[in-house]
């Protein structure tokens, strides 16, 4: 693990890194430094976490062995103007930004640095979050094993060709809001015949957790899975074609689909 991390940008995605990394102990709390162009975000988050608060982005950049540049892609050449005098040769860059590819941010920064795109999600704030790591050329062997580290001490996380980013994006980037979406109307659904909605809930979700996680521990085909649900002329099996009716499955391709392209064309 990078010896100190630094984190520039303490939006939602900023912060569920800085509390993953804190709550799954991978690093001290004061080695991981915060900057946010609105002070008060970042001191809220220190004061919350034990991370520090540094006054200038050139001072997070001398500071930090791993700087995660966690801004928004239409500021990130900006941000990266402030921080590329001050970087060390020997510090890895790591961009979450959505859309800005390698090769531009080596372009912001120069040809020798050490860059790392990552794609995270959300769930990293409560551990469980998924996210893919792509280095440049520049990146060792043991420096990409860091970044991976940091992403997997709050989940998981898989080193993977940055071609396969956008898809990335499309499925475990925004696929928070689809599952968050499908326990909703599961909810709904149960609401409908007549449970209190804060039982549908916690129905819903629980449900939803343990269907992942037998896909997981299991390493079973979701078919396969599927199939041990649906008795013979049961009612599982009755609620499978009414989903299929709906064109449930082509409905979250689709969805996978468009988040993909719009990363593309970002």
């Amino acid at each position: 693990m990078f010896q100190t991390i630094g984190v520039c940008g303490t939006g939602n995605m900023g912060r569920a890194i800085v509390k993953g990394l804190v709550a799954a102990k991978a690093i001290a709390a004061d080695h991981i430094y915060l900057y946010n162009i609105h002070r008060e975000k970042a001191e809220a988050l220190a004061q919350e976490t034990g991370a520090v608060v540094v006054d200038t982005p050139e001072e997070l950049a001398r500071q930090s062995h791993g700087l995660i540049m966690a801004v928004k892609p239409n500021i990130m050449e900006s941000a990266l103007e402030t921080v590329r005098e001050t970087l060390s040769t020997k510090s890895v860059l790591i961009s979450i930004a959505a859309g800005v590819s390698l090769e531009k941010l080596a372009f912001y920064t120069g040809p020798e640095t050490k860059i790392v795109r990552v794609m995270p999600n959300t769930p990293a704030m409560v551990g469980e979050g998924m996210a893919s790591v792509s280095p440049n050329i520049n990146v060792s062997e043991a420096e990409t094993a860091d970044v991976v580290a940091i992403f997997s001490s709050f989940g998981k996380a898989v080193v993977t060709d940055e071609k396969l980013i956008d898809a990335v994006c499309g499925l475990s980037g925004s696929g928070p809001a689809y599952v968050y979406m499908f326990i909703e109307a599961l909810a709904d659904g149960a609401v409908r015949e007549g449970m209190p909605r804060q039982m549908a809930y916690t129905f819903a979700a629980q449900t939803v957790l343990g269907a992942a996680k037998m896909v997981l521990e299991t390493g079973r085909h979701p078919g396969a899975l599927k199939d041990d649900v649906c008795s013979p002329g049961g009612t599982t099996i009755e609620a499978v074609k009414t989903l299929e009716e709906s064109s449930f499955r082509a409905a979250t391709m689709n969805a996978v689909i468009a988040s993909a392209e719009k990363n593309k064309s970002l």
